[in-house]
C-alpha cells in the first residue's frame, strides 16, 4: 500500500543510497515501499504521532524540508525498521543573546554562512521525534544501535557537518544516552510543559494551584474579555470551511515568535482533519461570528497536546485571548476525561504563573568528522537557547532539563 500523497513517479524502487552494515543494511530513500508499508506502521504503534501524521508532514511541509526514511536491513534481508530523518538548514545562533547575534551579524558580513549549517535530523519536522519500534520484539534498543552505526556514514554521503536527534522526550534518554559511546552528545532542546489534571474544574485549579495574585490577575482578565461581548467557543475535527481564516491567525502569531522551525500551511491542517479525524481537535474561538483565535491539537491516550495557535492581533490583547483560550481549553479537557494538559514549547512566562510542569526535550548530536565533533562537543552547549530564557530556569523542574 503506497503512503497517500506521494505521486507515482516517486515510488521508485531505487535508494538514494546504500550502506553495508554489521547487522545487514541501511537504505536512504524517500518513499515507503509497498512490501514495507505494514512495518513503516507498526513502528509507531502506541505513540502519539503516528505514521500517519508523518505522511501528513512530508506531504504537506515538502517545500520546507527534504524527508527521507532510513530502511534498515538485518543480514537476511528483511526490514526491521523504518526511522524517518530529515535535512534542513538551520541557524545554530537561533536562541542566543542579542548581544551574541550583533557580534554574529558582523561576523557574517565577511562570512555569510557562518553557523548555518544543513543537519541530517532523525525525527518529525512538526513535532517531537520518537525512535520506531522494530518489527521482531516492537522495542527500540535495535533501532538505536543501528543508527548509531548509520548515521555517520549516510551523514557523510550527503556532505552534511552535523547529524542531530531532534526534540525527543526524557523517557528516551536511558536509551538514547548510550549514543555517547559514538560520539553524541546531549543537549536540551526548548521544552514543552505540561498540567496534570487532577482537579475538578477550573475554579478549584484556581483555588488549589496558583498563587493570589494569578489568580486575581486571570479573573480580572476574564472579565475585560467579556465585557465587548460573548466569546463563543467550539470544537471541531475539519477545517475545510474557514482553513485561510485560520492560517491567517496562525501567521500572526508566527511573526511575533523568535523561534521558527516549520511554518503550517493550508495541506497541513486540512490532511490532519481528514486523515486523524480519531485524533485531531480544532478549537475554534468566535466573536459576533468572527473567528478570532484556534488552536491545533490531538488528543491521544488521555493526552491533550496543544500544538499550534493563532491569534487575531487587532484584540487579542485587548480582549487577554491567549488566557481564555487556555482556560476553555482546560475546562474542555477536564468535561472529556482528559488527564494531562500537554503543550508545545515556549511562551513560558504564562506557563510558569499557570505552575506548569516542563517537559524536557532533548537534542543527541554530533558532527560526522571527528575534528569537527570536538567543535562541537564545546560550542553546541554554549549556543543551546535553554540557558538564555531566564523565565525557564524559574520553573520548579528547571534542574531536570540537565539531569
Amino acid at each position: 500500500m503506497p503512503i497517500r500523497g506521494l505521486k507515482e513517479t516517486e515510488t521508485k524502487d531505487r535508494p538514494l543510497h546504500s550502506i553495508k552494515t554489521r547487522f545487514g543494511s541501511a537504505t536512504l530513500v524517500d518513499h515507503i515501499a509497498p512490501n514495507d508499508y505494514e512495518i513503516w506502521v507498526a513502528g509507531f504503534k502506541g505513540y502519539a504521532l503516528d505514521h500517519r501524521y508523518y505522511e501528513i508532514v512530508h506531504e504537506s511541509l515538502k517545500d520546507q524540508f527534504s524527508h527521507y526514511y532510513l530502511v534498515l536491513k538485518d543480514s537476511d534481508g528483511s526490514t526491521r525498521a523504518i526511522q524517518p530523518v530529515i535535512l534542513v538548514s538551520q541557524d545554530l545562533a537561533t536562541g542566543t543573546p542579542a548581544a551574541f547575534r550583533r557580534i554574529l551579524n558582523r561576523v557574517r558580513t565577511f562570512i555569510p554562512g557562518f553557523l548555518k549549517l544543513r543537519m541530517l535530523m532523525v525525527g518529525c519536522s512538526a513535532g517531537e521525534g520518537d525512535i520506531v519500534r522494530e518489527k521482531n520484539d516492537s522495542a527500540i534498543n535495535w533501532t538505536i544501535n543501528a543508527l548509531g552505526e548509520v548515521l555517520v556514514p549516510t551523514a557523510r554521503l550527503l556532505k552534511v557537518p552535523l547529524i542531530v536527534f531532534k526534540d525527543f522526550p526524557r523517557s528516551y534518554r536511558p536509551q538514547l544516552d548510550t549514543l555517547n559511546k559514538v560520539g553524541f552528545i546531549r543537549v536540551p532542546s526548548m521544552p514543552a510543559t505540561k498540567l496534570e489534571l487532577n482537579f475538578a474544574d477550573f475554579e478549584h485549579y484556581l483555588q488549589t494551584r496558583v498563587s493570589h495574585a494569578t489568580r486575581k490577575n486571570l479573573r480580572r482578565k476574564f472579565r475585560k474579555s467579556e465585557s465587548g461581548g460573548p466569546i463563543e467557543f467550539s470544537v471541531v475535527t475539519n477545517v475545510s470551511p474557514w482553513v485561510e481564516e485560520l492560517l491567517s491567525l496562525y501567521r500572526q502569531t508566527l511573526q511575533r515568535s523568535q523561534f521558527r522551525f516549520e511554518e503550517l500551511n493550508a495541506d497541513y491542517l486540512l490532511l490532519l482533519g481528514n486523515r486523524m479525524e480519531d485524533r485531531a481537535r480544532f478549537f475554534i474561538w468566535r466573536r459576533a461570528g468572527k473567528i478570532i483565535a484556534f488552536a491545533s491539537c490531538l488528543v491521544h491516550d488521555c493526552v491533550l497536546r496543544d500544538n499550534y495557535i493563532g491569534l487575531d492581533y487587532s484584540v487579542a490583547l485587548d480582549l487577554h485571548l491567549y488566557f481564555v483560550t487556555w482556560r476553555d481549553t482546560i475546562n474542555w479537557a477536564l468535561e472529556n476525561k482528559i488527564r494531562v494538559y500537554h503543550s508545545a514549547p515556549l511562551n513560558y512566562d504564562p506557563k510558569y504563573h499557570f505552575r506548569m510542569d516542563l517537559e524536557p526535550l532533548d537534542l543527541f548530536a554530533r558532527s560526522p568528522y571527528p575534528w569537527l565533533n570536538i567543535i562541537f562537543k564545546r560550542l553546541l552547549p554554549i549556543l543551546e537557547p535553554t540557558r538564555y530564557d531566564p523565565v525557564i530556569r524559574k520553573f520548579a523542574n528547571a534542574s531536570e532539563l540537565n539531569e
